[in-house]
């Protein structure tokens, strides 16, 4: 059984906090352990840089950052560490999110952040999963078993819908 957090959730800002608390619940259905934090690239920037720079020997093993607008505090992460980090663009002002999205996939080489789509928390959960997988079987049984789940919910709603219920 893992204890200690082994995923950093990251924000900009507290209003990011509803798009973010998804990955959240996606590591409490799968009993993966993990610390919440705000940290803005560009109003906190030594605290974000110290929180990448620790990251490892705290025990961290992969970091999330939600951002909107310029989005740049998966990129000031992924400068600051070699874990692997993943950008979650988050809706927000006049471009609802594609500048967000720019910032965020359009890194320098060698410094690399994984991207997800807009507001895409819970994929960026899932591919943390994956990522944790590779060293825990036990994360593997369970993104086994939610495959599964939701293969068969599918089919489910399927075979209702080719009954003619809703």
């Amino acid at each position: 059984m893992i204890e200690k957090p082994l995923i950093g959730i990251l924000m900009g800002s507290d209003s990011d906090l509803p798009v973010m608390e998804k990955a959240a619940e996606v590591f409490r259905e799968m009993g993966i352990p993990f610390e919440m934090d705000i940290s803005s690239a560009h109003r906190l920037p030594e605290k974000t840089a110290h929180y990448a720079k620790t990251a490892r020997e705290r025990g961290l093993e992969v970091i999330i950052a939600g951002a909107g607008m310029a989005a740049h505090l998966a990129g000031v992460i992924a400068a600051h560490t070699t874990l692997p980090v993943i950008g979650v663009p988050l809706r927000s002002g006049a471009l609802e999110g594609v500048d967000a999205l720019y910032s965020t996939v359009q890194m320098p080489p060698g410094v690399p952040v994984a991207t997800v789509g807009i507001d895409g928390a819970k994929n960026a959960a899932y591919l943390a999963c994956e990522i944790l997988s590779i060293k825990y079987p036990e994360v593997v049984k369970k993104l086994e078993e939610f495959r599964e789940k939701t293969r068969k919910s599918l089919e489910e709603k399927s075979e209702a819908l080719k009954k003619g219920k809703k």
